[in-house]
């Protein structure tokens, strides 16, 4: 604490250094998340090509569509990521400013990067936090309340475009599903005409996996 109770301000350096260190935590942090999901696209898509085996429709609708919601949430994430690195990367630039004037300078390409970090769900406690440090440094400007609401694409996500489910279903399952937009209605091309019943088991299973995609992204 300082004089009058206010708290010491960090020193420039070790404030830099400090959000440095926390950008790439997180941003290793990023990398698990996206291998973990990548994974999870994997068991996805095996089951996927067991169900278009079974003749299984809407099984391989509902698994098609956890594909891309999935596959939104990497490329996010990769983006995030890319903004991150951008910040670091200027915060670096902030030391050498510090070394030269004695202070930190503002950066208008931080503000923007972190404008867009705060709006990542799985980023935003952290990134508020960093944003507030950089406020008081004088590095950005104070941020506006909107800022700071999460980028609401949950629905988005859920209701996934058909014509990105076809594709998925064609790429899966080698254009055996999703050559047409009405591909998912019609009758499988295998020898067997009547189609099979979805049995308890895999209709747990099936919950299972969106369940452990849902949980990944949250």
């Amino acid at each position: 604490m300082g004089l009058f109770g206010q708290a010491k301000q960090k020193d420039p350096k070790e404030l830099v250094q400090e959000i440095t260190r926390n950008l790439n935590k997180e941003g290793r942090g990023i990398d698990r998340q996206i291998r973990s999901i990548e994974r999870e696209q994997d068991k996805v898509k095996r089951s996927l090509k067991d169900a278009a085996k079974k003749n299984q429709k809407d099984v391989c609708a509902v698994l098609a569509k956890e594909i891309v919601n999935s596959r939104k949430v990497v490329n996010r994430l990769h983006t995030s990521k890319a903004q991150m690195s951008s910040v670091s990367m200027q915060m670096k630039n902030q030391l050498s400013v510090l070394r030269v004037t004695g202070a930190l300078q503002k950066s208008t390409e931080v503000m923007k990067s972190m404008q867009a970090l705060v709006k990542i769900p799985e980023l935003q406690t952290i990134m508020m936090e960093m944003s507030k440090e950089m406020m008081k440094a004088g590095i950005i400007e104070e941020m506006l309340e909107d800022t700071f609401e999460s980028l609401d694409d949950q629905e988005e996500l859920d209701e996934a475009a058909q014509e990105e489910v076809d594709k998925v279903l064609f790429e899966i399952t080698a254009g055996a599903l999703g050559e047409a937009p009405a591909a998912v209605d019609n009758e499988l091309p295998t020898p067997a005409a009547s189609v099979a019943v979805e049995s308890d088991e895999e209709e747990e299973e099936v919950e299972d996996m969106q369940a452990r995609l849902e949980a990944l992204r949250s």
